[in-house]
């Protein structure tokens, strides 16, 4: 007979999951789309030289595998809908004035695929660089809303784009913020940022979060300025 204080072995609490154990990513494609602008092609270039299969997508297919013949190490180049269809995981590193209109042309070729947007709607004044508000929230919940059968995540906001294109730069000193909604979709983002030397992905919360970390970057372009440098982020005690 049990008593009532004594817990049967099937309903005891499950280990909680070692944060840092992620999958293993390696052998996923990776398509980038807006990967001929310098976001992009930084993006596809580190994942690449990482051993990452990387394929570059822009509206125009001739552009695109101009910048993969540039770029070497085994990056190929497509128009946006290939792309998308021959990728497991597809970075959104478009211009913010072109997202929506790019996303929605995408929605079939996407469909089932995990979507990384890593947008920052900016705009830009003589004062500076100043964070945008898209009616849905972020550019991660616009695409999410685009994108329904899609599993959307969002990272990679925070990359300097000449360090990630620098030949000379060996490893890039930063963390890369991560959200979404299932965290089997942001432990694969967080294994994929993994793969660049320096960088770790780290777990940030959720899509509605997403605004604050979008809207970082102009502040980042603000140290970058004062500074001269080319400031990334890192988080403490994790």
């Amino acid at each position: 007979m049990t008593t009532p204080d004594a817990a049967p072995d099937a309903v005891k609490k499950a280990p909680a999951k070692d944060p840092w154990d992620l999958p293993d990513v390696s052998g996923l494609v990776v398509g980038v789309l807006g990967g001929t602008g310098d976001q992009g092609r930084g993006l596809a270039y580190r994942l690449a030289k990482a051993g990452q299969k990387v394929i570059i997508g822009s509206r125009a297919a001739e552009r695109a595998e101009t910048a993969a013949q540039e770029l070497g190490l085994g990056i190929e180049g497509a128009d946006n809908a290939e792309c998308s269809r021959r990728s497991d995981i597809v970075i959104v590193a478009v211009p913010w004035d072109g997202h929506a209109k790019t996303l929605e042309a995408l929605r079939a070729e996407l469909a089932g695929k995990l979507v990384v947007d890593c947008v920052n709607p900016l705009g830009f004044d003589k004062k500076g660089a100043y964070a945008l508000k898209p009616e849905e929230g972020s550019a991660a919940e616009q695409a999410a809303a685009l994108l329904p059968e899609s599993r959307v995540t969002a990272a990679f906001h925070h990359l300097s784009a000449v360090l990630l294109q620098d030949p000379e730069t060996d490893e890039i000193d930063t963390d890369v913020m991560v959200l979404g909604e299932n965290r089997a979709d942001t432990d694969l983002v967080q294994a994929l940022a993994g793969r660049i030397p320096g960088m770790r992905g780290i777990f940030a919360g959720r899509l509605r979060n997403a605004h604050q970390v979008e809207s970082l970057v102009a502040n980042l372009i603000s140290v970058n300025r004062r500074y001269k440098a080319h400031a990334g982020l890192r988080i403490t005690d994790v």
